[in-house]
């Protein structure tokens, strides 16, 4: 007789979680995230700086202003440009 051993494991996303600064938060449940990273050209070696804007779905009852910190990770789409929710608020 084998024992079977239930656990209750709260299953976490694989999406790679970004971390960056709110640029925009006109709209109602929507706000523009700039994300800055650090990358290495391949042939020369040389690091430069690259951002990109994302469209960034928030829950209700979550209030963000322009120029806050927060945690973002790709999820189902939302619509036709919004790919990612706030995780939290990001600590600098």
């Amino acid at each position: 007789m084998a024992i079977t051993k239930q656990t209750t494991e709260v299953p976490t996303s694989k999406a790679p979680t970004l971390r960056g600064t709110v640029t925009s938060a006109k709209a109602e449940k929507t706000i523009t995230v700039e994300v800055k990273t650090l990358k290495v050209s391949p042939k020369y070696g040389k690091r430069y700086r690259s951002s990109k804007k994302y469209l960034v779905h928030v829950p209700e009852g979550a209030t963000y202003a322009e120029g806050d910190a927060v945690s973002i990770r790709e999820c189902r789409p939302v619509s036709r440009r919004k790919r990612h929710i706030v995780v939290a608020d990001a600590k600098k």
